[in-house]
């Protein structure tokens, strides 16, 4: 008598499919593709949220919001796809196809979004919504066809598939900026990805459950992912054009210079007598940095009163284009000048690239120079050499990880490297536009241990800007002047000087707080002043 005798009528036979053979290297190959679908879908939310971070800024905000909204809709995903466990090979492979075609193009679809139409948010959370709900439905999905290889214990299936999954995203997590970004770059990284994912999800199992597969769906599954894979590759041939024309769209001047380090978005225009006159600008992540017709008066402004005393060492911290440098090296009394800038590609650009050279008259060829590539705050922790004069030109604290360089911990072990008559300047954003963020700068200042000046200029390109003048210890406020030493300036002198120091009634020195590495007071100030410009 069979089993189902035994069981009597009522009773149902169960419903598991028989197990495929060879279930051995069935079950290597299944695994392998869990391994690689987990590293793509992390690879996924990175790349969305480093795209965030180089457009709009705010890569907490960025991250908090991809993270958030991806794991809810991967929630959403694993119970829609319960009913789809009955088809599980071909609903699989559907999914696959699906994320390597939104995740893949992810990247490239928001960058359009952001240009032409600026949209970014919307559609960041509407393909963030979409890859969640995705990488979600693999979990059901996979789970059945792990059983389905090798009868096993539910929890035993459990196991195995979320530990090759969790190694699957520390590869993938460790992939996009070590391999990823410095090889293809973040349009071509995610179409790469999203081939490796269309491979991964659909043919590795239609592989395995060849033999289960009707042929008809087998056709049409190999149809979609071959369709899939022409897509991304063509997007991957035409990938430098649209990044060209997409990037283009979002500045005034031509572009001559592009490239995307794993730091930051760097651009260079340059206006011709054709488009409206001799103007090389730089922008990182958007924002800029400086403009040939008018940085003289931000660049003598910050270097030349941090200048007036003692300057044989002289060490800059930032400042990655040279031209707070091209300003130090006017002193010939000057010995020895260090340059700590995080991004390689930014000095080697300074160094290399003919327009950046000829402003920064080639700073970098002098034999006075030493250049340090390492992050600032990492770098003091182990410097010995004391300086006379220290020049502190970071872009403005918009993101966490400039924050840290506004904070009483940055300005506290940077007095380790300075004597006691060194002086310090600081570029502190604008008093006009953001003054709470410019007194929250020399508030923080203060807190170290720093007696202040705060002085005020118009550099035409930024409007108002801001700097801190400040000497370690005593009482004193530092004198704002210049050396009699001081080279012939364009924009500065004494009399400049003397006035920069007054500030009018509505921006004068606000109750603000200082900000430290736990509370970065500076990063919530600025976003919340710049937001509306």
């Amino acid at each position: 008598m069979s089993n189902t005798a035994l069981r009597g009528r009522d009773t149902p036979a169960p419903s598991r499919p028989p197990a495929v053979g060879h279930t051995r290297g069935a079950r290597f190959l299944l695994l392998l593709a869990v391994f690689l679908c987990a590293a793509c879908g992390l690879v996924y939310e990175l790349a969305l949220t480093a795209l965030g971070s180089y457009l709009i800024g705010n890569s907490v905000l960025q991250t908090s919001v991809v993270i958030s909204v991806m794991v809810f809709a991967m929630g959403l995903g694993s119970l829609a796809a319960k009913p789809l466990r009955r088809r599980a090979v071909g609903a699989f492979a559907l999914v696959e196809g699906a994320l390597a075609l939104v995740g893949g193009l992810s990247v490239l679809v928001l960058y359009a979004a952001f240009a032409w139409l600026q949209l970014y948010t919307p559609a960041m959370i509407v393909i963030t919504l979409v890859v969640g709900l995705l990488i979600g439905a693999e979990i059901p999905l996979l789970m059945t066809l792990l059983q389905r290889i090798r009868r096993q214990e539910a929890g035993s299936a459990v196991a195995d598939m979320f530990a090759v999954d969790y190694i699957g995203a520390l590869v993938g997590g460790l992939c996009f900026p070590l391999l990823l970004l410095p090889t293809f770059g973040q349009l071509r990284g995610a179409l790469v990805v999203g081939a490796v994912n269309a491979v991964a999800g659909v043919l590795v199992v239609l592989f395995i459950f060849r033999r289960q597969t009707r042929r008809f769906v087998q056709v049409g599954l190999l149809s979609g992912v071959s369709a899939v894979l022409a897509v991304l590759g063509t997007a991957y041939v035409l990938a430098d054009d649209l990044e060209v024309t997409a990037r283009q769209q979002m500045y005034r001047d031509p572009i001559v210079h592009a490239e995307t380090t794993p730091y930051q978005d760097i651009v260079v225009t340059r206006a011709t007598a054709f488009t409206g006159g001799d103007d090389t600008r730089l922008f990182l992540n958007g924002d800029l940095q400086f403009s040939s017709v008018d940085e003289y008066r931000y660049h003598e402004s910050l270097v030349h009163p941090a200048l007036s005393a003692r300057r044989d060492e002289v060490l800059i911290l930032g400042g990655g284009d040279g031209l707070a440098l091209r300003e130090v090296l006017r002193y010939d009394d000057v010995r020895q000048v260090t340059l700590v800038e995080l991004d390689p590609a930014m000095t080697k650009l300074a160094r290399d690239f003919e327009p950046l050279r000829e402003l920064n008259d080639r700073a970098f060829a002098d034999p006075r120079v030493q250049v340090v590539n390492a992050d600032a705050f990492n770098w003091l922790r182990t410097a010995r050499q004391r300086y006379d004069a220290v020049i502190i030109d970071f872009p403005d604290p918009d993101t966490a990880a400039l924050a840290k360089l506004y904070s009483v911990e940055f300005y506290t072990l940077l007095g380790q490297v300075l004597t006691p008559r060194s002086q310090v300047v600081v570029q502190s954003g604008s008093p006009f536009f953001a003054p709470k963020t410019f007194w929250s700068i020399a508030a923080t200042v203060e807190t170290a241990g720093y007696t202040t000046t705060e002085f005020q200029v118009d550099v035409p390109s930024f409007g108002n800007w801001g700097f801190v003048l400040a000497t370690r210890g005593g009482t004193t406020p530092p004198a704002l002047r210049l050396a009699p030493e001081a080279p012939r300036l364009r924009y500065l002198d004494d009399s400049v000087l003397t006035a920069a120091t007054v500030f009018p009634v509505d921006r004068r020195r606000e109750d603000v707080r200082p900000s430290t590495l736990m509370e970065p007071t500076v990063l919530e100030y600025v976003l919340d002043e710049w937001k509306n410009y």
